[in-house]
């Protein structure tokens, strides 16, 4: 059977492209896939294949029942774009202004499908029940996966797997690790309420951007003096945004920014520590402040096992050239809710586009969708081994 599968999916790597090309052209921001969803639902209605809509959302579940006993195995893959205007020159350009697929999940969405028609050409060889989870809203908190959750997404599965089409990985390696693997994601926004005036006359203002720039300055020391050298942790400010004319003292200015880390007891030492730094700088300049922190997605951490099918198990499928255990990474993934829930395991499937070297979230962002099928075929690997080592 699984030379089968393999041999099915490659043949449908035309239509798998015509899919993510069309969802490449018409992408949808978080939180407002609607007609991202309803495409997917249209194409598991041609299939016949049963399936739930409005999960968590825009979530969609489709279950396939397999003709032998076995487990209950969940694949999941995202579907949201990202606000960003597509600058490359493509057929398969962005139609929508300001809103592109910068991050592969239009890939993610079109893989899970054609494994999904493939399978059901093999349902009566399948074993146990295969859950595909088209999940919305992943790049940005609070995120799909954890209302997919609460409304029963997971219900009667066992383990879960996923991938994300990894642009800064060759085509033919997958990676992942063992336990902590992503990141957790947390934002924060500080607002310094200070006293405007004009610029000649500073000494009657409180300057809320000297202020700010303190914080700047201030908060990078947290990482380098506050967390041990052994723990894994960022604090990024990415935005600052102040005044309104050249010769007028700013009243107010905010900041917003970016906190990574794995260990939870991390966490809350960046937080408490933040609140204690803005509080120290502001009380000199007797200004106000506003401190929203908010807390993202937890780490995405791999359950031993499962990415043990990835490591081990998946070097054998055709067109893998290798499987790395590589160093956690910093970015963040809501994955990590299924994966508190479930025994599973996420990996990047390497999809670097020759000659275009553009990260993810980038205006440029492309892959080489030759990925796709590995993808498929690694997902679906993940899903007989899970079954072949817990019957």
């Amino acid at each position: 059977m699984r030379e089968t599968v393999f041999k099915k999916i490659d043949e449908l790597y035309e239509e798998m492209v015509e899919i993510r090309r069309y969802l490449h052209q018409h992408p949808e921001p978080s939180f407002q896939e609607e007609k991202t969803a309803q495409f997917i639902v249209d194409k598991y209605e041609q299939w016949g294949i049963p399936y739930q809509k409005n999960i968590g959302g825009f979530g969609v579940v489709a279950t396939l029942k397999g003709g032998k006993p076995g487990k209950t195995v969940a694949l999941r893959a995202d579907f949201d774009a990202l606000p960003i205007q597509d600058e490359k020159e493509v057929p398969y350009k962005s139609k929508v202004p300001g809103v592109m697929h910068a991050c592969g999940h239009d890939g993610h969405t079109a893989t899970l499908l054609c494994l999904a028609k493939v399978l059901l050409e093999n349902q009566s060889d399948l074993e146990g029940t295969v859950v595909f989870l088209h999940q919305p809203a992943e790049e940005y908190a609070p995120g799909g996966a954890k209302p997919m959750i609460n409304d029963g997404a997971l219900n009667g599965v066992d383990a879960v797997f996923g991938t994300h089409l990894w642009v800064t990985a060759p085509v033919g390696i997958l990676q992942t690790t063992k336990g902590p693997f992503m990141a957790g994601a947390d934002r924060f926004e500080i607002t310094i309420k200070g006293k405007g005036g004009h610029g000649a006359i500073p000494h009657e203002t409180k300057d809320a951007i000297v202020i700010a720039s303190q914080l700047v300055t201030q908060l990078q020391q947290i990482v380098s003096r506050r967390i041990d050298p052994l723990k894994t942790a960022v604090v990024s400010v990415g935005t600052f945004n102040a005044g309104q004319a050249f010769n007028i003292i700013a009243d107010k200015a905010t900041l917003t920014g970016t906190v990574r880390m794995f260990d939870p007891t991390i966490q809350e030492t960046i937080i408490n520590e933040i609140e204690k730094i803005v509080k120290s700088v502001c009380i000199p300049y007797d200004a106000d402040y506003d401190l929203n922190y908010l807390k993202g997605y937890p780490p995405v951490i791999n359950h031993k096992e499962e990415a043990e099918i990835i490591l081990d198990g998946c070097r054998n499928v055709p067109g893998i050239e290798g499987t790395e255990e590589i160093k956690p990474v910093m970015p963040g993934e809501d994955f990590a809710y299924y994966l508190l829930e479930k025994p599973g395991a996420f990996y990047f499937t390497g999809a670097h586009k020759e000659g275009h070297d553009y990260p993810h979230h980038h205006p440029k962002f492309d892959f080489d969708e030759r990925a796709m099928p590995l993808g498929a075929k690694t997902l679906f690997q993940a899903y007989q081994l899970y079954q072949e080592k817990n019957k």
